[in-house]
């Protein structure tokens, strides 16, 4: 897995809310039930992503989220370094408990350059590139 569950969930409402919340702000129910994800869970993810400048959250009636950016100028980096630090390996591909760039394992270098690729991929794409012809759920 690349990301965390979290980041995961923070993207999937990113883009749903993207798509969904033009108009008016979309409430945290209906975003967690359309992407089954708990929503105590989500709301907490949507106020970290509220307080990153991400997300505009409104109470009230018609209370909810909106995205405080354009989805051409959101970087998927921006939603997922709040929760995750894409740069960094948790673990050694190979099980080692030393795997670093002093001490390298076997396929170290590779996966280093894999994750610096990863990091421009999510740093170049946008949220408007992911909806570009992406059905999500209703």
């Amino acid at each position: 897995m690349v990301l965390s569950g979290t980041a995961e969930y923070a993207l999937k409402a990113v883009l749903y809310l993207a798509e969904h919340a033009v108009d008016q702000p979309v409430r945290v129910g209906e975003v967690a039930q359309a992407l089954r994800i708990p929503q105590n869970y989500l709301s907490k993810i949507l106020h970290e992503l509220t307080r990153a400048g991400v997300l505009r959250s409104s109470r009230g009636k018609r209370g909810g989220f909106q995205l405080a950016v354009r989805p051409q100028k959101l970087s998927l980096r921006t939603v997922i370094t709040r929760f995750d630090d894409i740069a960094e390996r948790r673990s050694c591909l190979l099980g080692r408990s030393q795997c670093s760039d002093r001490h390298a394992c076997a396929v170290h270098w590779r996966w280093k350059a894999l994750a610096e690729q990863l990091a421009a991929f999510f740093a170049e794409t946008t949220v408007a590139d992911l909806l570009e012809g992406v059905t999500l759920p209703a």
